[in-house]
């Protein structure tokens, strides 16, 4: 059998097998500590930075009518950091490109115009299947809820599992997030 053919027949299978197979990231029982994001700034963010601490990823875009949750994500921030929350801004091209912005311009706007201090990387894919592999990984640990729009938020457990999601309807005070980031919190 020629390669080409071999080829051809390894992508219909996979195709007709259904979902994708999944990353060793995610076979190896993966926690959010294995993973890094680009900064906006440059350099890495790596997640392992947050060991210990709970983690709330959320997928903000400046230009998205939801835009107002990102002064809501600063004051959980402000109110939760001091017991140990971590919130990370993970702006996406993914829905509709409304975050038009690149790199250091989506901090100076979200400082600007939402007053937000806490951490935003560079764009990133958040969206199956060319999402970045902490999507990948919390896609495979939460099936059936992965980011649909902007502001999705995941909360990831002091112990680097994924606790919940909350989609993007779910405003950063609305009662149900804030006791999931309590919760989380208060678990040692």
């Amino acid at each position: 059998m020629t390669l080409l053919r071999r080829q051809a027949l390894v992508l219909i299978g996979a195709a007709l097998a259904g979902p994708r197979a999944a990353t060793a990231a995610e076979r190896s029982g993966a926690k959010a500590g294995a993973f890094a994001f680009d900064r906006a700034e440059g350099g890495s963010l790596a997640l392992s930075e947050f060991a210990g601490k709970p983690i709330l990823v959320v997928n903000p875009a400046t230009a998205c009518g939801f835009a107002g949750q990102l002064a809501g994500l600063q004051t959980l921030w402000t109110r939760f950091q001091d017991r140990g929350l971590a919130v990370i801004g993970v702006p996406s091209p993914d829905f509709g490109n409304q975050e038009p912005l690149d790199g250091v311009a989506i901090v100076e706007a979200a400082r600007k115009n939402h007053g937000v201090t806490f951490p935003l990387t560079a764009k990133t894919r958040v969206r199956m299947p060319n999402a970045h592999p902490f999507y990948q990984w919390a896609a495979a640990e939460k099936p059936g809820e992965t980011p649909r729009w902007n502001f999705h938020k995941y909360l990831v457990a002091r112990d680097g599992t994924l606790a919940a999601a909350f989609g993007t309807q779910v405003d950063p005070t609305d009662p149900r997030l804030v006791s999931a980031i309590a919760g989380a919190l208060d678990k040692e």
